[in-house]
């Protein structure tokens, strides 16, 4: 799945925003806490527990920056129920401020998960309007001015 939004400010501000993980909670509605479960500055291989509200429930996902690319480019990976997920950010400028671009893949590993799967695709219109949500709170919050981007 490919989603893309123009936000109206400059790269550098929308990547600080987006590389902010801490303030997540702050700026994205559905996100309720973050919890870092390394320590030192984010980098790859940095790892966090993320918990958000997700088909009227909370759910627990612990991520992993797999690559960190200032101002352009951050890759979250996470695996949950048999199936690797990789969520690439990709901050480039445009005419009216920055693309802000999210590609999210899913792969199963496991049987169970490729048996799963086509339930999986049932429920993939729900998972964009998450998404989607997302990425419009967070420009919203860029474009509003709020400290961190």
């Amino acid at each position: 799945m490919r989603l893309e939004t123009v936000v109206g400010a400059p790269p550098e501000r929308v990547f600080a925003a987006l590389v902010d993980i801490a303030g997540w909670p702050q700026r994205i509605a559905a996100i309720r806490r973050i919890e870092f479960l390394s320590d030192g500055p984010l980098a790859v291989g940095s790892r966090f527990r993320e918990t958000r509200m997700m088909f009227g429930r909370e759910a627990v996902e612990e991520m992993t920056v797999a690559a960190i690319e200032a101002p352009s480019r951050l890759v979250l990976t996470a695996c949950n129920h048999g199936t690797d997920y990789r969520m690439t950010h990709l901050v480039e400028p445009s005419v009216s401020g920055t693309r802000l671009t999210l590609v999210f893949e899913g792969v199963p590993r496991t049987l169970a998960a490729r048996l799963l799967a086509p339930l999986g695709r049932i429920m993939i219109r729900s998972v964009r309007k998450h998404m989607e949500g997302d990425l419009a709170d967070l420009k919203r919050h860029i474009e509003g001015g709020g400290e961190g981007g």
